[in-house]
């Protein structure tokens, strides 16, 4: 292990949310190190403009090389890869079906989907849309849609896919008030005949909301038992998501929705 830079990597480790700047004294004592050696290693990050160092207080802050490198490290995420497990995990213990499902526009679209063997499958290509109000999928995040913006959608006509589909505006309504109230959406035979579908909202790092996990399969499979367990399934799923998109500060409409 090369010495001086596993040290610069601990100094650098010691720049966070809860203690932005150090001076080169108070880094040598949280560290054990003596204060020379410190203090070449943040003279060499100033000089190369990863710290900056406040003329007044003396103290060092991280420079603009981290804000460049942070923003390329941000564009270079991809953002499908950090939900993958999360849905792998998900498909396996319900044994159905997963879709990840975005906003475009005024309408779902599908990013990824997972699909057991083994089973009769209910298949959803990639890429494929959907209307918001038919189908949990995406009516899951027409829930969570400014009103006047659910207005437009339902106002702009409310095309019948199957006998199932909700196209009574006050049907319609409550069902939103009821996802809202219960945290999940589900629907029936309302987009394709004889398919389940359950899915929970995901939100971006500003409370946003901007997709939706779905779990779906034949309604013979899936019971109100196998239904229930789906649920609590997805609902830790849309945990692990959201603790990702915290972390990351992601909102998916910078990786997915088309302009």
């Amino acid at each position: 292990m090369l010495k001086t830079l596993d040290l610069s990597l601990k100094i650098l480790l010691c720049f966070t949310k809860e203690k932005t700047s150090w001076g080169a004294r108070e880094l040598a004592k949280e560290l054990g190190i003596s204060h020379a050696n410190i203090y070449r290693i943040l003279t060499t990050f100033e000089a190369n403009r990863f710290l900056v160092k406040d003329p007044e207080t003396k103290k060092f802050s991280l420079g603009i090389r981290f804000w460049e490198l942070g923003l390329l490290t941000y564009d270079s995420l991809h953002v499908g890869k950090l939900f993958r497990p999360i849905m792998q995990k998900l498909m396996e213990s319900t044994g159905e079906s997963v879709f990840l499902t975005s906003l475009d526009d005024r309408e779902g679209l599908t990013l990824d989907a997972l699909e057991p063997d083994n089973v009769v499958k209910y298949s959803v290509s990639i890429g494929s849309r959907a209307p918001l109000y038919v189908g949990a999928s995406y009516r899951t995040m027409l829930a969570y849609l400014p009103e006047e913006e659910v207005e437009r959608i339902i106002g702009s006509g409310l095309v019948k896919y199957t006998p199932k589909t909700i196209t009574n505006r006050e049907a319609l309504y409550a069902d939103l008030a009821d996802i809202r109230k219960i945290g999940y959406g589900r629907s029936d035979g309302e987009y394709t005949p004889d398919v389940v579908a359950l899915a929970v909202p995901l939100f971006d790092y500003r409370g946003k909301i901007m997709a939706s996990l779905t779990v779906s399969g034949p309604n013979y499979r899936l019971t109100e038992d196998k239904i229930e367990h789906c649920i609590d399934m997805l609902k830790k799923a849309k945990a692990e998501i959201d603790d990702i998109v915290t972390k990351y500060q992601l909102d998916l409409s910078r990786y997915f929705i088309s302009a």
